[in-house]
């Protein structure tokens, strides 16, 4: 017998709306979202904090969605991009997924490109927006 991996503990009644429960009573659903224990995801948030280059972000969109189902899009917002703050990060819904990592591997996103701003750039000129005309 394999032992089962462990996932992630329940979050306190009314604190969030990942609806754990109905997703774990559902038969046949996807639930590798819950391998994401609270241990886990503070690697992941300090693993987004240090990223290298667009490569490893990219690298590290494609693993979050092979191991956890977790679709994750990063591109320049449709306004104008004067901080990491125009850079838009959106996660799709995913029953299951904390509120609370919902909005911390955004915020670990962008302080990973505050702290290597190349990774920004070639993020703006993989969508076009720095090439010359």
């Amino acid at each position: 017998m394999t032992p089962t991996p462990p996932l992630r503990q329940p979050c306190p009644p009314g604190a969030c709306t990942c609806d754990r429960e109905r997703l774990l009573d559902t038969p046949g659903a996807d639930v590798r979202i819950l391998l994401l224990t609270r241990q886990e995801e503070l690697r992941l948030l300090e693993r987004l904090e240090n990223l290298h280059s667009l490569a490893d972000l990219e690298h590290l969109q494609q693993r979050l969605y092979e191991q956890l189902g977790l679709r994750l899009r990063i591109a320049p917002s449709h306004n104008e991009v004067r901080s990491m703050r125009g850079i838009a990060i959106q996660i799709d819904e995913l029953p299951g997924l904390c509120r609370k990592t919902r909005q911390n591997i955004p915020a670990a996103i962008r302080r990973g490109l505050e702290k290597c701003p190349e990774i920004a750039w070639r993020l703006l000129d993989a969508h076009d927006l720095l090439r010359d005309a």
